[in-house]
């Protein structure tokens, strides 16, 4: 066959076409999904963090109820109860107290000044009270015993704190720690009675009283030393019974009913 023939140049046009369409096909890269995907991540999948996982859950586990050290004065033991909530003190109460004669009225005045300046403060950094030196030196000595226990705790410092069990984001209230129950603290309605107003404050916890107090109580006077002598007997009783069913203090019937009542007040708002 001459090499002129025009069936000749059509075999090799032919030749090359086929040629060519095969290179092209090997240099052309892979479509294959199973390939794109050996390379990383797929396309459109976004990588989303596990809910929960922001960190250690803030101060929402519930109130702590500390006692300080019971501190021995020349007049009477002093020792402080404070509650702490968000790592700031909401509550603080003596639960012992010098009592008897001169002493009854000394502390029935100072006690509650101490307290308040205690919540406000948020620490043992507090004046004493004028008449109630050492009463007030116990007072802070106690105070700062409890807030060290907060501290280790955790319970102190700013917001952010880890629960009582350190549970993370992801837990629900109503944990399953035993004593790890929510505790609320409720105030009563103020009583009015022929001496002056009583009001009872209680915290609960895990559908139990766990402290009492009376915020108010008549002072002034004779007034003053029954108080003194009355409300720590009924603070003890409402614990112990849980409830507003408890004994009138002799000598104190006024006050303790006004007591009963508030307390009942309280406990009322905790079923609620």
């Amino acid at each position: 066959m001459k090499k002129s023939h025009p069936l000749r140049r059509i075999v090799l046009a032919g030749a090359a076409t086929v040629s060519g369409i095969v290179l092209l096909l090997t240099l052309k890269p892979s479509s294959d999904p199973a390939a794109a995907s050996a390379e990383g991540t797929p396309q459109g999948q976004q990588s989303v963090a596990p809910q929960g996982s922001g960190g250690v859950q803030a101060a929402g586990g519930g109130d702590q109820t500390l006692t300080g050290d019971v501190v021995k004065t020349e007049y009477g033991n002093v020792q402080v109860r404070i509650t702490v909530s968000g790592g700031k003190i909401t509550s603080a109460a003596a639960v012992q107290a010098p009592t008897g004669g001169r002493s009854t009225e000394v502390s029935t005045n100072a006690v509650p000044k101490l307290n308040q300046a205690a919540t406000a403060a948020g620490s043992a950094d507090i004046d004493a009270v004028s008449g109630a030196t050492y009463t007030s030196g116990g007072y802070k000595k106690s105070l700062q015993s409890a807030l060290d226990k907060a501290g280790s705790s955790s319970a102190t410092g700013g917001g952010g704190s880890a629960d009582a069990s350190g549970s993370t984001g992801g837990s629900t209230g109503g944990s399953t720690g035993g004593g790890s129950a929510q505790a609320k603290t409720l105030t009563g309605t103020v009583v009015e009675t022929d001496y002056g107003p009583v009001q009872v404050r209680i915290t609960v916890a895990g559908g139990k009283v766990t402290k009492a107090e009376a915020v108010q109580s008549p002072s002034g006077g004779r007034s003053s030393q029954i108080s003194g002598d009355a409300v720590p007997k009924l603070n003890q009783a409402a614990v112990a019974a849980g409830s507003a069913d408890i004994d009138a203090v002799s000598g104190a019937t006024y006050t303790s009913g006004g007591y009963k009542k508030s307390l009942q007040s309280a406990l009322d708002q905790a079923g609620g």
